[in-house]
Formats: structure tokens, C-alpha cells, sequence
């Protein structure tokens, strides 16, 4: 009986181990068939990105972009220009009397520095006089003073374009 007994104990047992197994079968297979499906896809998508290398050309240019943006923030205090009051100095010097100046204004982009002056003339004679003397003035490269300003006859509005030195 008690021999009888260890062995119905035993097929108990292993009827709950078995039991237990298939439990856990149960729960962990969708698990193992979604990694597995979610690895099968990754390894597809490695496949294409090594057959497929413009997504690295893209992500190359990127970072040169980057790199050049760079550049030109750490460069930036090294390109500095400041309109400085003695090149405001040189235009105010070589100016007559009856010029009258509106607007001084500075650009720094990728073709150089320039001085944008904006102002009214009396005569074609005065405008012409103002930018000769400009031109004679050190502080300047080149004067530039388009040709439409010159149509009106009297009270001529002027935009004259300055590289500095």
C-alpha cells in the first residue's frame, strides 16, 4: 500500500509538472512567434540598408553640413567686422554740405562687406563730386554708385554701395 501509494504521488506529481509545462508553453509562445517575427524584419531591413547606401550618402551630407555650420560659428570671431567709427568718419568727411545722408547701413554675407549709403543729393554735380571724393578716400576698395541715380535732375535720391579696405 505504501509502495502504492509513492507511486500514485508521483504520477500526481508528474501530471503537475507536465500540467505546469503546457501552461507556460501556452503563455510564452506568442512571445517567441513576435520576437521572432520582429527579428526576421530587422534582418530585412539590415539587408536593404547594406544593399541600399543612400541613406549613408544622405546622413554624410548631413554631418558635413553640420561640420561646415560649425566652421563658421568657431570662425565667426575671426571674420568679425565691425563698422567702425572711423569708416562712418570717412563718409561723413567727404560729404558736402548739401548732401544730406538718411541711412548707413552694413552687410556681411558670402560676397564680401559692404556700406550701403542712402541719402539726397542737390544735382547730378554734387552726387558726382561726393562719390570722386570717396573714391579718393584710403578707407575705401570701391565705390559704387549705380548709373539710375543720375536720371533725376534735382533732389536726387542716391544709394551708394562702399567695399572698405
Amino acid at each position: 500500500m505504501i509502495v502504492e501509494f509513492r507511486l500514485r504521488l508521483a504520477t500526481l506529481f508528474f501530471l503537475m509538472f507536465d500540467f505546469c509545462i503546457l501552461i507556460a508553453l501556452i503563455v510564452l509562445l506568442p512571445s517567441y512567434f513576435l520576437s521572432t517575427t520582429k527579428n526576421s524584419v530587422a534582418n530585412a531591413k539590415l539587408e536593404t540598408q547594406k544593399a541600399d547606401p543612400s541613406p549613408m550618402s544622405e546622413e554624410l551630407v548631413a554631418i558635413g553640413d553640420i561640420n561646415s555650420k560649425l566652421d563658421l560659428i568657431e570662425n565667426a570671431e575671426k571674420n568679425k567686422f565691425l563698422l567702425s567709427v572711423d569708416v562712418i568718419n570717412a563718409i561723413l568727411l567727404k560729404k558736402r554740405s548739401d548732401i544730406k545722408i538718411t541711412q548707413i547701413s552694413y552687410q556681411n554675407d558670402t560676397r564680401g562687406r559692404k556700406i550701403g549709403v542712402t541719402g539726397t543729393a542737390p544735382s547730378r554735380e554734387v552726387l558726382l563730386l561726393f562719390r570722386l571724393a570717396l573714391e579718393s578716400s584710403p578707407a575705401f576698395k570701391s565705390v559704387d554708385l549705380p548709373i539710375s541715380n543720375f536720371v533725376k535732375g534735382s533732389n536726387i535720391q542716391f544709394y551708394l554701395n562702399l567695399i572698405p579696405s
